[in-house]
């Protein structure tokens, strides 16, 4: 926090992240509402909050420091299958992948999936979500582009915990990545301008910061379609999961799932705060999560310590150190399919923006981050499909 003089916070693995993502986080820790923030090892650059700052504010919420993807998740299936089948029968996972995925921008089912979330009366509420519940429908059970995935790989688990009722040992695990698709982008989208409108006295830098008080009518309304946005996430993971197993004919044994781009209301140090995670992990004392790495590199299921600096909060994954037109520059197709070789990874299909060469190392961000979460298991990801891009395979 090299000249910063405003509130103070902490920050993990500072070597690992550039300085305008810390600029960021300064200009959100600095404005009147806030309290309290912290900045995670996977940090870079956003929207008003950097991607892995957290941040509580008092009775305000700030739809930017949420994010577009709202209650974008992770969630991971763990099967009694053989591990050897992902070697000896890939084409059998690869296809049920395939079968019960759709990725990418105008990813839909014909005819629609269906839901409990669908019935929701919320999504009678205001014009904004009435429309949205279109677009619902038809995206329910799909994904989204960009990083999200699905994945077959090989879960090692190393500790027991109740949390994870599972015996130390290896597994088949499907784990998934994928969020509120264009219901959270326009939630977030119509409140941030409505914020924006409010604080129009704010500065140019601050302007993704606006935020809306808890007590009026605008966030009142955010924050629950901000909760219907991410029940509507949870669907979408509940209906692939459920949809795969289906294919395979399997029943999984334990089912593990974290959201993040989301806001609690928690305390810290008594105050009754609202807590913005934006690309990073809720982390309280015992709690169960997901920290993925890349297509390449594993994932891991940890245990939250509680650290109140970190406000109960870790890491959402390895992070970018390459932005996707840098990435989509200097990263060739013949590059990324060694680095899969040499991991043992199939890819299915995905944009060369997501080769593992534009993350941080996900070692070194679990290593940075020792006093936020304990590692139960890792997951090593072995056949993997993303959105298809042009150019891409």
């Amino acid at each position: 926090m090299e000249n910063y003089t405003g509130k103070p916070y902490q920050i993990w693995g500072r070597e690992l992240i550039d300085q305008p993502s810390i600029d960021q986080m300064n200009n959100a820790i600095s404005l009147p509402i806030s309290v309290a923030g912290a900045l995670m090892p996977d940090a870079h650059l956003g929207y008003g909050l950097p991607i892995g700052g957290v941040l509580a504010t008092v009775k305000a919420v700030i739809p930017y420091a949420v994010g577009v993807d709202i209650a974008c998740r992770v969630c991971m299936s763990i099967y009694p299958a053989d591990p050897e089948l992902l070697v000896e029968e890939p084409e059998r996972l690869i296809q049920c992948l395939q079968r019960s995925t759709r990725f990418g921008v105008g990813a839909h089912w014909a005819p629609p999936k269906n839901h409990p979330v669908l019935d929701d009366p919320l999504w009678d509420s205001t014009s904004l979500l009435r429309d949205l519940h279109r677009t619902a429908v038809t995206q329910l059970g799909t994904s989204g582009a960009g990083n999200h995935f699905a994945d077959f790989g090989l879960l090692e688990v190393h500790q027991e915990h109740p949390g994870v009722p599972l015996t130390k040992g290896k597994y088949i695990a499907l784990l998934t990545h994928s969020g509120s698709r264009k219901v959270g982008h326009a939630i977030c989208t119509h409140y941030s301008q409505i914020a924006r409108t409010i604080r129009h006295d704010l500065p140019k830098p601050l302007q993704h910061l606006s935020w809306l008080s808890m007590d009026s009518k605008e966030g009142e309304e955010y924050w629950q379609a901000m909760e219907l946005a991410g029940r509507f996430s949870a669907a979408n993971h509940t209906i692939i999961h459920d949809q795969i197993a289906q294919c395979l004919g399997w029943k999984s044994l334990h089912r593990i799932e974290n959201h993040h781009n989301f806001a609690w209301k928690e305390r810290w140090q008594g105050q009754k705060v609202i807590l913005h995670r934006k690309g990073a992990t809720p982390a309280n004392q015992d709690a169960i999560g997901i920290i993925p790495g890349s297509m390449a590199d594993p994932a891991f299921v940890v245990r939250g310590l509680g650290n109140e600096q970190s406000l109960n909060s870790a890491a959402h994954g390895a992070g970018r150190q390459m932005s996707r037109k840098s990435a989509k520059a200097t990263i060739s197709i013949q590059e990324r399919a060694a680095y899969l070789k040499k991991k043992g990874v199939h890819l299915i299909q995905a944009g060369i923006d997501e080769a593992p060469q534009a993350y941080k190392s996900i070692s070194e961000i679990m290593a940075s981050q020792q006093d936020l979460v304990e590692i139960m298991g890792r997951f090593h990801p072995k056949i993997v499909l993303m959105a298809r891009e042009k150019g891409a395979i």
